[in-house]
């Protein structure tokens, strides 16, 4: 790490940062209304004009202003970043600290590929938050990308699963969007909205003021009841206080992130959030295990030609293990039902499951066994079935049902990661907020939902469109984390057919497109959603799919525009892969091989659509041949369609 001496320049009341290539300026000044503003451009051009910022302390009188600033420094790292979209990186980054006044600083970063900021309570001592004020003020009125709250009566208790609504901001409705949230700023510039490091602290949801082409920031208030929904025993909070955290001793707040793109190929593979978050806590993470899943509840234990009832049980799940073994699948999930739901009880599996008979005929097989459960009751059970799991084998939780993030949702998050690492277990979170970069500090949290993905297939209503969100979400939901989609549908159905099925659901556009998602989307711990009966009818698709890796060594976006297309290249050992997705248009696509080694062969594998595929979606064809860094492959992908494409180096 190489950075300048920091230095203190006395009553500035306006403090300039510029990017480490000087092309993106902030600006943080006093403003006129008592708390201080920030400022972002880019090249010259405004993408946030003076918008205020501050918090609304308890006691404290305004105004927030300016007292001292401290002298930009640079700083440079190589960050190491297992389960990442890329192993390592490199970031650098200028950065200075305003004092604004009683124990209150603001420290502010600039990178060349975005801005962010984060109040910091300096003294040791406790500090009610009543509100913070967050102002992103965007000038031309710019077409913004808002995924709103579900929840229309209590709009920040929800799954945080949602398309996007896509209109100029002085016309988008004044409903609550939870984040990531994106703006096209015009000449090809994106700028999306994050967060990072959330921590003790109620997570930000924005508000569109359509008047003054303002996103607002607001917080869930802080839980004061509770009540429990008796299906499943889960909280959720029926009373709150009129503030939104407690801050006890010195500690830094969430950072708040602006990043800024030119080019939509780099949206995917942005850094920011996981450079922001705290560094690991997990030394070692030899034992924590990436892979996919052989899953039960999309396809609803839907077997067929056995001769048991299928269903929650032991034979049910041996048919998974069996499945997985065969297929190279490391784990599968338990998913819900293997406790009573209603009981609350996850310490007791129901007599249907005999548990360590499964676990140990998963090792037998090299398969292991994840449990799905819900939050609260994993958090209110959490010694004992951290324990006494991990003792019998478990491989981890499939965690579900927080649909909220106050400052206590945040905190069981928080505390039922570190127990789960303190006892060797993953965690893949459902029903969950965004990622802020948690999974950098605690690395066996391996997925994350927040995600609008393949379950919804099961009850969407016919004007969903999967295929266009496909190749949006990659560019925006993904600039936080990793995803769970869930994928591998093998009833694929074009726009005319598509219709939900509860119990036989399918997806829409075709076989390529779900190939694609496998290589397309970060997801380190990954479905197969569909039954292995119909994996089994399908097995060039299984010996296709099941190989292609969920981490990587490096990943590009080779071409794409967010809301029509994407082709996304990636590198694990001397192996590369690639997958690219379409919207509803069909789409001619030339893939050049030039980002492989020179003077290599390959041998490469392609699955694609085939001839028919825009009328029968299931409809792929798979071919090899030989290539090298100087070949290309033209590629249709039909109607919501997709391809995928391995390269192995010629031995």
């Amino acid at each position: 790490m190489a950075m300048t001496s920091a230095s203190v320049q006395a009553q500035i009341k306006t403090a300039k940062l510029y990017s480490p290539d000087h092309n993106i300026e902030a600006i943080l000044e006093d403003g006129a209304h008592g708390m201080p503003t920030i400022y972002v451009s880019l090249d010259g051009k405004a993408l946030i004009a003076n918008s205020e910022i501050g918090l609304k302390i308890k006691g404290r009188k305004m105004p927030m202003a300016i007292r001292k600033v401290t002298k930009p420094k640079l700083v440079k790292e190589t960050i190491k970043a297992p389960f990442h979209h890329t192993s390592k990186f490199d970031v650098q980054y200028n950065e200075m600290t305003a004092d604004l006044g009683d124990g209150i600083s603001i420290t502010m970063r600039a990178y060349n590929d975005g801005v962010a900021y984060r109040f910091s309570n300096t003294i040791d001592r406790p500090v009610v938050i009543n509100d913070e004020i967050a102002e992103f003020v965007f000038p031309d009125n710019p077409d913004v990308y808002l995924p709103f709250s579900t929840n229309d009566k209590k709009p920040e208790a929800m799954a945080f699963q949602n398309f996007y609504t896509k209109s100029k901001i002085g016309s988008a409705e004044p409903k609550l969007a939870f984040l990531p949230v994106a703006a096209d700023n015009g000449g090809g510039i994106k700028t999306v909205i994050l967060e990072s490091d959330l921590d003790s602290y109620p997570g930000m949801f924005l508000r569109a003021d359509s008047t003054y082409s303002i996103l607002r920031g607001e917080f869930a208030k802080y839980p004061k009841k509770y009540a429990y929904y008796p299906w499943r025993m889960q909280m959720y909070v029926t009373e709150t206080e009129d503030f939104i955290a407690k801050v006890r001793g010195k500690r830094d707040l969430p950072w708040r992130v602006i990043s800024v793109t030119s080019d939509d190929t780099k949206m995917p593979t942005s850094n920011l959030v996981y450079s922001l978050a705290k560094p690991s806590k997990v030394a070692d993470t030899s034992w924590i295990k990436p892979g996919k899943v052989a899953w039960d509840w999309w396809n609803d234990w839907g077997l067929r030609g056995v001769d048991f009832k299928a269903g929650i049980n032991t034979e049910t799940y041996k048919k998974y293990i069996d499945f997985a073994s065969a297929n190279g699948i490391e784990y599968v999930v338990l998913d819900e039902g293997w406790y009573d739901p209603k009981s609350g009880d996850m310490l007791t599996v129901i007599p249907e499951i005999d548990l360590p008979a499964l676990i140990a005929y998963g090792k037998e097989k090299n398969v292991d066994i994840v449990l799905w459960t819900v939050f609260n009751v994993l958090d209110c059970q959490l010694k004992d079935a951290t324990k006494k799991y991990a003792g019998m084998g478990v491989k981890g939780f499939k965690v579900d049902f927080l649909d909220r993030d106050d400052q206590q949702g945040v905190e069981m998050v928080k505390r039922i990661a570190q127990a789960c690492a303190d006892n060797k277990l993953v965690l893949d979170l459902h029903g969950i907020y965004k990622p802020h970069g948690l999974s950098r500090e605690y690395p066996n949290i391996i997925n994350y939902e927040a995600v609008f993905g393949m379950e919804e297939m099961k009850w969407s209503d016919p004007k969903v469109d999967m295929p266009l969100y496909d190749v949006t979400f990659p560019y925006i939901r993904m600039m936080a984390g990793p995803v769970d989609y869930t994928p591998g549908a093998m009833r694929n159905a074009s726009k005319a057919d598509w219709k939900p099925v509860y119990y036989n659901p399918m997806s829409q556009g075709t076989r390529g497109h779900q190939t694609a998602t496998y290589i397309v989307i970060d997801s380190p711990f990954t479905m197969l959603c569909d039954s292995p009966s119909l994996y089994e009818k399908n097995q060039d698709w299984v010996d296709f799919t099941t190989p292609i890796p969920t981490v990587f060594d490096s990943t590009e976006v080779l071409s794409g525009r967010m809301g029509e297309y994407i082709v996304t290249m990636r590198q694990a050992g001397d192996k590369y892969y690639v997958g690219g997705l379409t919207n509803w248009d069909p789409r001619d696509y030339e893939l050049d091989f030039s980002f492989l080694p020179a003077g290599k062969q390959y041998k490469a594998t392609i699955l694609k659509d085939g001839i028919n595929a825009d009328k029968e979606a299931d409809d792929y064809r798979i071919t090899t041949s030989t290539v090298s860094n100087t070949s290309k492959e033209k590629i249709r992908m039909a109607s919501g369609g997709g391809f995928a494409v391995k390269l192995e180096p010629v031995k």
